[in-house]
């Protein structure tokens, strides 16, 4: 009977706050990043970053501008945010930003009419202005699939 009324209690008490962070990130980060072995590997995987504390995960998750990210006009006419991928002689990989999750678009070299630095494209928790607590519930997520923390992050630590 204790064990029953343990499991009610638990179930009452709601998710934890990595639980909802795992939830939050499959739903907001996932489709760019990867993290122990879920998600997608657009932009940088997050193992390491997971490793440092929650105020430097929070600044470099509302970084406005990544040394990753170009602005790519097409000769097209196209002109979109870029997670470039891999090139060879005859195509380029590029991961247009400006659609969530990114679309792959392969093309050839000669179709790109320039590549230059990103000066507008935001990372979505400055874009979509994520709140405090939804960023230490990501955050806790993170540090806890990379390094197996499962210390509570609050919102303070990560404004």
């Amino acid at each position: 009977m204790f064990w029953i009324v343990l499991l009610f209690a638990q179930a009452a008490a709601g998710p934890t706050q990595i639980e909802r962070g795992e939830a939050l990130f499959t739903q907001s980060c996932a489709g760019c990043h990867a993290l122990k072995g879920k998600g997608n590997a657009v932009g940088p995987d997050l193992t390491g970053v997971g490793k440092l504390g929650p105020a430097a995960i929070a600044m470099s998750a509302r970084s406005t501008v990544t040394q990753y990210v170009q602005v790519v006009k097409l000769k097209s006419g196209a002109t979109f945010p870029a997670m470039p991928g891999k090139a060879t002689d005859k195509t380029v990989e590029l991961f247009d930003l400006s659609k969530n999750p990114p679309e792959k678009q392969v093309v050839a070299p000669a179709d790109i009419e320039k590549q230059t630095g990103n000066d507008k494209w935001q990372h979505p928790p400055t874009a979509e202005k994520i709140e405090a607590s939804k960023l230490a519930d990501i955050i806790a997520y993170i540090r806890f699939a990379a390094s197996n923390s499962r210390k509570t992050v609050e919102p303070d630590e990560v404004k």
